[in-house]
């Protein structure tokens, strides 16, 4: 059963990510099962989709797009908030910023301390997405290091038997 329509804010910028409500986690799931249903019942990767508009008209799906949307469902259905951006595309110092979760003066400075390669558009700096979404995995690799590593510590030194008891 579909939950009531409840208005999300608007886009105002293209990377801002975006998260299922918790009354529309069941949807989410309910969504994820029909597209791989949907992925399971074509010869090639997906079968025949079509959206359904308001008005009954049937508007066909590329297999393309049913793949992104889900990739989209899987994350939504974890509980994770998610942002669709073009690959190849060069972002304004904000959106790279939104898309770290970092402030824009954190990210200027690691473009000044050349972490992040970016361009110059006239006075504007410009990054590319494959930039930062490299700098991003990287960044996100070397914290689940510290994080394992600190783990491995805690339970040598006891850590976690101290908080059973």
């Amino acid at each position: 059963m579909a939950s009531p329509a409840r208005k999300h804010p608007p886009a105002s910028r293209a990377l801002e990510p975006v998260a299922a409500y918790p009354e529309e986690r069941a949807d989410v799931k309910a969504l994820l099962e029909a597209l791989d249903d949907l992925r399971r019942s074509g010869a090639r990767g997906f079968g025949r989709a079509e959206l359904v508009g308001s008005r009954g008209r049937h508007t066909p799906m590329p297999g393309s797009v049913v793949e992104v949307l889900e990739r989209v469902a899987q994350a939504m259905a974890r509980g994770d908030a998610v942002a669709v951006v073009s690959v190849g595309r060069d972002l304004t110092t904000q959106q790279a910023a939104d898309l770290l979760s970092v402030s824009r003066q954190y990210l200027v400075r690691l473009v000044d301390e050349g972490r992040l390669p970016s361009t110059k558009t006239g006075k504007h700096r410009r990054l590319h997405l494959a930039d930062v979404l490299a700098f991003k995995a990287s960044r996100d690799k070397a914290r689940k290091a510290s994080l394992r590593a600190l783990t491995r510590a805690t339970e040598a030194g006891g850590g976690y038997e101290a908080e059973r008891e």
